[in-house]
């Protein structure tokens, strides 16, 4: 068969996606669990952002970066559970070659944005704590949109390679994915074409971009440290760091469930846990991130009481 043959033959191949259906018993259960976790995802998040919007006194750099999150989580995590709540409902669980090309692209792009808001998440918070004085004058409105712009713009621009690499691969029949989205680790092993450019890829510009936005935020967070550690009374320094709590709460464990998904090796079977930490970061984490910022932040929880109060007086 000709090459222009197999990459039709590619064009018009149906992937079938497994999702839980091994375990049929359960998938009630599983049905009832996702849903849940992306109604609390989609409330919690809307929440954050209705509540940066309509509260004056969150308009903020910090809360600026906070709604961009809270849409980025939204997105990540609805590019994933819908589609994996109606394949749980249907017998069939067929997804086209295009369908599940796009979806690949946008969690992988979602994926990197995260990472580079994140980044940029840690510099504000080093500026805020670091130079106190200089604050407003660093941070004003026109850094803090380029900075979000680059991370969104860097976090699509960077997977478009792969992306157009696997639309070019061929699978020859191999189409059954064993997880519940169109995850890059399970294609790459159903590729029956050359996948080392995108090995290559993954290996030198995502890990590097990776490696190099971790670095900024270990960074930021040692001299951020450092100042905390200067401040005489105990209640500043509890004060400082609780400006900054909850954002590292979300870099470690956004950080590790990331590493952990994305630097498998090609050579290892799928394993019951690949599908545990896609879970995780495609719907645990969007779901407590505000959860997170809600618990450890006296402004977005004063926030929260005055509209739960103003509510109830109404």
């Amino acid at each position: 068969m000709s090459d222009m043959e197999m990459d039709n033959k590619t064009l018009d191949t149906e992937f079938l996606v497994l999702g839980f259906s091994n375990q049929p018993i359960l998938q009630g259960l599983f049905f009832a669990v996702f849903l849940s976790i992306y109604l609390v995802n989609l409330i919690g998040n809307v929440a954050i952002l209705t509540l940066v919007f309509v509260n004056l006194g969150l308009h903020k750099p910090m809360y600026f970066f906070l709604s961009n999150l809270a849409i980025l989580d939204i997105c990540l995590s609805s590019c994933t559970l819908p589609k994996m709540l109606v394949l749980s409902l249907r017998k069939s669980k067929s997804v086209p070659f295009s369908e599940c090309m796009t979806q690949l692209y946008l969690i992988m792009a979602f994926t990197s944005t995260e990472f580079f808001l994140l980044a940029a998440m840690a510099y504000d918070r080093y500026a805020a704590i670091c130079s106190p004085l200089h604050y407003s004058m660093i941070m004003n409105k026109r850094v803090c949109g380029v900075l979000v712009a680059s991370s969104w713009m860097s976090g699509f621009l960077c997977v478009l390679p792969h992306s157009i690499w696997m639309c070019l691969s061929s699978f020859c029949g191999h189409n059954t994915i064993d997880h519940f989205f169109c995850d890059l680790q399970t294609l790459l092993k159903l590729s029956c074409s050359d996948t080392s450019v995108i090995e290559m890829l993954l290996v030198t510009l995502n890990m590097g971009l990776a490696t190099g936005c971790f670095l900024l935020i270990l960074v930021s967070y040692f001299y951020i440290i450092s100042s905390i550690l200067k401040i005489r009374s105990a209640e500043g320094r509890r004060k400082a760091f609780s400006t900054c709590s909850s954002h590292l709460t979300v870099v470690i464990i956004y950080s590790i469930t990331v590493l952990l998904v994305y630097v498998r090796s090609r050579s290892m079977n799928t394993l019951p846990g690949d599908k545990l930490f896609g879970v995780l970061y495609n719907a645990v984490i969007p779901m407590l991130n505000p959860i997170i910022y809600t618990l450890r932040n006296k402004e977005v929880k004063s926030a929260l009481m005055k509209g739960a109060r103003r509510k109830t007086v109404g």
